[in-house]
């Protein structure tokens, strides 16, 4: 039941909805007709009519995202091939492409919008105490609604992959394939011997930064955290850094933009949008996959694969699909009146996610100015902002407050000296009261009561906030059917902090954020912690680990980063769902290739490490394929 306060807020943010609005519906409308780059209306993307499918191709890719439209990209650089990539969504839209209103892609029709299901150990704050899970429902998947961020994870994560059983997949191996993917245009590293300037994926600097980016890096300074080599991508991930993002002149470069658009014109490849795969074939006698069954515009349709289905559906999906079309848990499977093809018990579980702690919000103050240091959504979301947008190509619309300045540390729980950090902290020129709970709120699904609670009476008041993310999580979620009806979304059990030690670390990442507002730089600014505790929160003293811990459990966020549910695996682990090469256990001529198949999930943002694995696993295909083609000659 919402209470009076919560019914205020309520109220407050409808009436604040219709001016954003009109802003975004303005902004959409002039970059229609002032900027021709983000239109590109020659390069996008057609969407095949159906009556010029073929019944049969040589490869089938469901799933259009990060690894889809990559995988597809490459098998199509071979003339006689035939590939057909299947994408649920729509193309992206051109407001996808400014990096500062990407809260508001959530939620909407270019989102799955799942949700996890209700814990007693986490997002108690949110409504129903389900967390918010967005995913992208549109071509180029998540890498159209994700806040762009360029990591490539930990060498140790790699190696850590190969030691359990993975050979090639070393860090020595992947490098290859992220240099491949990258076009470094930030000229500070595009000599260095870690980058590459020939790939498909633009990589460089936020555009606009809010005058806190550079305080943040004092402050770092001041701790005697910088990193040494002003990046997280080279030969040390520890410290603090401006981040670099998958950006093309400033603006989202996606995999659709990336990869598809320069493939678009391609004779043998084909792209359907609104596509919606229901199952994939595969024949119960033989184990072998050979086509899919999908539905789109209300009529199904099947296809033929006469070399190889590649399902690319994502961490959520491809177990959900995979279970559908008769590969999982016999007993879950059973349960649904699925008939089992093959028993494979891996099949969505070990989940992981890049659990992160909300609420670590600061009010400051410009010690020498009236002027804002902050991005505050009245004063950002202008007409203004828009006419320097669009006429100028400047303007804050260019900017990521989210993660001004991204810092790696090490806790007290694992041993410093082997550069391998274990929380990942976001610094951003923002907090949740800086939009006044029009749209950080609505995307992390938070209760109106809770945040009328803890950020009304600081609304738009000039602020930051530090977002402690938990690396390598030791809890296992899992991904179960909820019935055999493909439209009905997978039971998404999160399972936050089901082991101590992670909220014990997260915790300490709190209090690292801590210690950084009490440096000297900070405290010019008057740095304050949100005077407002939630309700169930003030029976612990301030800054404890009991104060953060609370917190944490209350705004428990993801950072969009589920992992791991077909995970890749050598023969003799019997939750192994695919092999090295990425080929489905017990089944022929299918193969998973996304952020599902990850045995553990990488330090890092987890869209440049899915692009990767797309680079890798389609040389991979190659291999075989030409070796078959030449042992038959």
């Amino acid at each position: 039941m919402v209470t009076i306060s919560g019914v205020f807020t309520s109220m407050r943010i409808a009436c604040s909805y219709g001016t954003g609005l009109i802003l975004l519906v303005l902004l959409d409308s002039a970059i229609w007709m002032q900027r021709p780059d983000i239109v590109d209306w020659n390069n996008r993307v057609q969407d095949i009519p159906t009556h010029f499918l073929y019944d049969i191709y040589d490869f089938i890719v469901i799933g259009g995202g990060s690894a889809g439209a990559t995988i597809a990209a490459r098998l199509s650089e071979i003339e006689n091939w035939n590939v057909l990539l299947l994408e649920a969504g729509p193309d992206e839209s051109y407001l996808s492409e400014v990096p500062m209103i990407f809260p508001t892609l959530q939620q909407s029709k270019l989102d799955w919008k799942f949700k996890t299901e209700k814990s007693d150990r986490y997002c108690l704050a949110m409504n129903d105490g389900q967390c918010n899970w967005p995913r992208g429902k549109v071509l180029g998947g998540s890498s159209v609604l994700n806040a762009m961020l360029y990591i490539r994870g930990n060498k140790h994560d790699y190696d850590h992959w190969e030691k359990l059983g993975n050979p090639g997949w070393g860090w020595k191996h992947v490098l290859h394939y992220f240099k491949k993917l990258e076009n470094m245009r930030d000229p500070e590293f595009r000599l260095s011997d870690m980058h590459n300037t020939n790939g498909p994926m633009s990589v460089e600097r936020f555009k606009f930064n809010s005058p806190l980016a550079k305080v943040f890096l004092d402050a770092a300074a001041e701790m005697h955290y910088l990193n040494p080599y002003n990046e997280m991508n080279g030969k040390q991930q520890t410290g603090f850094s401006k981040p670099h993002g998958t950006i093309r002149d400033g603006l989202r470069c996606s995999t659709a933009k990336a990869y598809l658009r320069p493939a678009a014109h391609r004779k043998n490849l084909h792209v359907a949008l609104n596509a919606f795969v229901e199952k994939i074939l595969i024949d119960k006698d033989t184990k072998r996959a050979f086509g899919c069954l999908f539905k789109k515009d209300n009529k199904k349709y099947v296809v033929f694969a006469s070399k190889e289905v590649i399902l690319s559906a994502g961490a959520i999906q491809s177990p959900q699909l995979l279970k559908l079309s008769g590969v999982g848990p016999q007993e879950e499977l059973l349960k649904h009146k699925i008939d089992v093809i093959f028993h494979s018990p891996g099949v969505g579980e070990n989940l992981q996610d890049h659990v992160a702690a909300g609420g670590n919000t600061y009010l400051i103050k410009n010690p020498v100015s009236n002027n804002t240091l902050s991005f505050i959504a009245p004063k950002v979301l202008q007409v203004d902002s828009v006419r320097e947008f669009v006429f100028n190509k400047t303007g804050p619309l260019y900017a990521l407050p989210f993660c001004e300045v991204m810092a790696y540390i090490s806790t007290k729980y694992i041993n410093y000296k082997t550069d391998w950090p274990d929380i990942q902290i976001f610094f951003a020129s923002l907090s949740d009261n800086s939009d006044g709970g029009m749209f950080g709120r609505r995307a992390a699904g938070m209760s109106v009561d809770y945040y009328s609670n803890t950020y009304e009476n600081i609304v738009y008041k000039d602020s930051f906030m530090a977002v402690p993310l938990l690396m390598r999580p030791k809890s296992r979620g899992r991904i179960l059917l909820k019935s055999r009806d493909p439209e009905d979304h997978p039971i998404i059990y999160a399972n936050y902090f089901e082991d101590r030690l992670d909220i014990a670390t997260l915790v300490e990442g709190s209090k690292f954020i801590y210690n950084f507002s009490q440096t000297n730089t900070m405290k010019y600014l008057g740095a304050t912690f949100n005077p407002n505790t939630p309700p169930k929160c003030r029976q612990f003293e301030q800054f404890t680990d009991d104060f953060f811990e609370c917190l944490a459990r209350h705004y428990s966020q993801t950072i969009y980063h589920p992992v791991g549910t077909c995970k890749m695996g050598p023969k003799h682990d019997s939750m192994a769902v695919v092999d090295p090469r990425l080929r489905v256990y017990g089944i022929k001529n299918l193969r998973v290739v996304d952020a599902s198949i990850m045995p553990t999930i990488v330090s890092g943002n987890t869209n440049v490490p899915c692009i990767m694995i797309a680079e890798k696993t389609a040389d991979m295909i190659k291999e075989d394929h030409i070796r078959q083609h030449l042992l038959r000659s």
